[in-house]
């Protein structure tokens, strides 16, 4: 019943666990796939080791959290070495999420990801607080063309956008590229600031960092929907604020093919279980099936 294909990849049930979400080590990524997912995406992975910004770097909200990691990975001949041992165990699709400072990097990863077996690439095009990576580099369409174009000549798995919800037109702004990639995650965390008053400075140690939760939900809802109005054969992996079966159900009615999850996972593993049940007693007693429900707002 909650079987659904992206970008060709065939998955159990439409639940990814999102970039930076626990995909960091073989042992966690089965965990994960022990708890149900029906796909993984591993923590941006670079050539080389990060060790991402200082601390502090996660502050929690009454309505979500603010990070600052820094995309701090053990890089990218590690991260293979994970995802080799991860695809004997774990039996369910890896989507190796890379970013790269320029595209020779980006080339250089995605094959090694290739080679270790995973299933797909995320492009991190969005990641708010690291500096010359992430959102500094999707701003500009032209070299995410560029970017995507000699990707997809180079690689013959599934490619990914992650995308920001900064650009003021999203579809004008996929249109430069679409046509080279399999799939859009959408959203990335939004740029965002917490100060303390006291000290009467920022909290994080990168200053700024990028908040998720279910503050950004309506956002990436919005997204979501625009991108499948626009694009109406793409794959979509909707991101941002889904902590339940019901926001699990808004994305999908939204117009996305699978649904990732990141801050919900730290209520526990068990959220993915109870997610699945949700949806499964929604379309039952509806009487309906998950392609009926897709995008029909």
């Amino acid at each position: 019943m909650l079987s659904v294909s992206v970008a060709g990849i065939k998955l159990e049930n439409p639940i990814v666990i999102a970039s930076g979400i626990l995909g960091t080590t073989s042992g966690l990524m089965k965990r994960l796939a022990d708890a149900g997912a029906g796909a993984i995406t591993t923590k941006t992975t670079t050539l080389k080791p990060r060790e991402g910004n200082p601390l502090p770097n996660v502050y929690e909200l009454d309505f979500g959290l603010v990070n600052s990691m820094g995309l701090p990975n053990p890089g990218a001949e590690e991260m293979a070495e994970e995802i080799i041992k991860a695809k004997r165990e774990a039996k369910i699709p890896i989507f190796a999420s890379i970013a790269g400072e320029d595209i020779d990097e980006f080339l250089k990863v995605a094959s090694m990801m290739e080679e270790a077996g995973a299933d797909a690439v995320e492009l991190n095009l969005s990641c708010p607080h690291s500096r010359k990576l992430g959102l500094e580099m999707g701003s500009d369409p032209i070299f995410v063309k560029t970017l995507t174009k000699e990707l997809k000549g180079s690689i013959s798995i599934p490619i990914f956008a992650k995308i920001s919800a900064h650009f003021p037109s999203i579809p004008e702004y996929l249109e430069k590229f679409i046509e080279h990639v399999d799939g859009v995650t959408a959203i990335n965390t939004l740029r965002a600031m917490v100060i303390d008053i006291d000290e009467m400075a920022p909290i994080l140690g990168g200053k700024y960092g990028g908040l998720s939760g279910p503050a950004i939900r309506p956002v990436a809802l919005r997204v979501v929907n625009e991108i499948r109005k626009a694009f109406p054969e793409v794959s979509i992996i909707g991101v941002g604020g889904v902590e339940d079966w019901r926001s699990a159900l808004e994305m999908i009615m939204a117009g996305a093919d699978a649904v990732g999850i990141g801050t919900a996972v730290k209520k526990g593993l068990n959220v993915i279980e109870e997610i699945k049940l949700g949806i499964s007693r929604f379309l039952t007693e509806k009487g309906l099936k998950l392609e009926d429900i897709r995008g029909i707002v």
